[in-house]
């Protein structure tokens, strides 16, 4: 039976990340001027919200979907009813009620308001109850899979499959959270996931001063280049660590590619002249051995990428590519 013109049933949605009672002033017009209240369960999220604005919240006296259903709708025939959606969405009511009810959004997610959900399942997972596997992870034992995250997202990158980015961000993303979430636990000196972007808030702040600074300074931003604003995050960066060397923070940990691409290039922009064969055809030291030749070599050949503004190590990489795909059409040509 549709509801008579003195009554009326809106189903106020809203979005479980957000804090409750930071509701629409239409949404709070609704709850103030309904006659009645319903939520599925007496521990609503919004409950204490509403509670604290005199909003009283009931709970049908009934059970199962259906039974709900025709109960809202025999009082929405006589009185103005709000029904508070659950953070599940309670879909199934809804298409009980079928065009009956007036839908209202209360609150919507706020931009990377995902991220809260993300930190939830991981919290479940490791917490008492959740994975075994999760539960015992240690920061040295993700460290594999941090490096292989990394290097599949390089590897879509340069394929330009953005669909394929996007899935290999949200595999290295689970890796900071979940060593944020590892983190929590330290006895000593814990911190979480929030620390992690406290600290990189503050430090995109204070090395964008062009961009955060005084007015007069974000008035000059525009007349700087991309070269000037890198040269000031290195100078920012030097004066905040206490660097005296301009190799200094270079991780020696990482590929040797990388390396010494990345200790030619910090060497170039800080004016430190350190003579580098600019081709692979010099003649090596006199009482080199053969793996100091090699090395020569290599570093002579990287000193030529970083002339020609060339990435070493994508450009190893798709030599590399090529010559897998020769090998495969080799093995294919020789095939009985």
């Amino acid at each position: 039976m549709a509801p008579t013109a003195a009554g009326r049933l809106l189903l106020l949605a809203t979005s479980p990340r957000v804090a409750p009672g930071l509701l629409s002033w239409s949404a709070w017009t609704a709850l103030h001027a309904a006659d009645e209240v319903y939520a599925a369960t007496a521990d609503h999220p919004l409950g204490p919200a509403l509670a604290g604005a005199e909003v009283r919240v009931l709970v049908p006296p009934v059970e199962g979907v259906q039974d709900c259903a025709e109960f809202l709708r025999k009082r929405a025939e006589h009185a103005q009813v709000v029904w508070l959606v659950s953070p599940e969405g309670d879909a199934e009511l809804a298409d009980r009620l079928g065009a009956l009810p007036g839908v209202l959004t209360g609150s919507w997610d706020l931009r990377g308001a995902r991220l809260l959900d993300l930190v939830a399942v991981m919290d479940r997972l490791r917490s008492p109850g959740g994975c075994p596997w999760d539960a015992e992870q240690t920061h040295t034992s993700l460290l594999p899979y941090l490096l292989e995250e990394t290097y599949e997202t390089v590897e879509v990158i340069e394929s330009g499959d953005l669909v394929g980015l996007r899935e290999e961000l949200g595999d290295l993303l689970l890796q900071v959270v979940f060593h944020a979430r590892v983190a929590e636990e330290h006895e000593e000196e814990p911190w979480s996931l929030d620390d992690v972007a406290d600290g990189i808030v503050s430090k995109l702040v204070s090395r964008h001063p062009h961009v955060f600074g005084d007015p007069s300074g974000r008035s000059r931003a525009s007349q700087l280049s991309a070269g000037d604003v890198e040269q000031s995050w290195e100078a920012l960066k030097r004066a905040e660590k206490g660097r005296t060397s301009s190799v200094d923070g270079v991780p020696l940990a990482q590929p040797a590619l990388a390396l010494a691409a990345k200790l030619i290039s910090r060497a170039t922009k800080f004016g430190v002249e350190i003579p580098v064969a600019a081709t692979s055809t010099a003649e090596p030291a006199a009482g080199a051995s053969p793996e100091e030749e090699v090395g020569a070599l290599l570093l002579a050949v990287v000193a030529r990428a970083h002339a020609d503004d060339i990435d070493p190590e994508a450009a190893l990489r798709g030599a590399a590519r090529r010559y897998a795909a020769a090998v495969r059409l080799a093995e294919i040509a020789s095939a009985p």
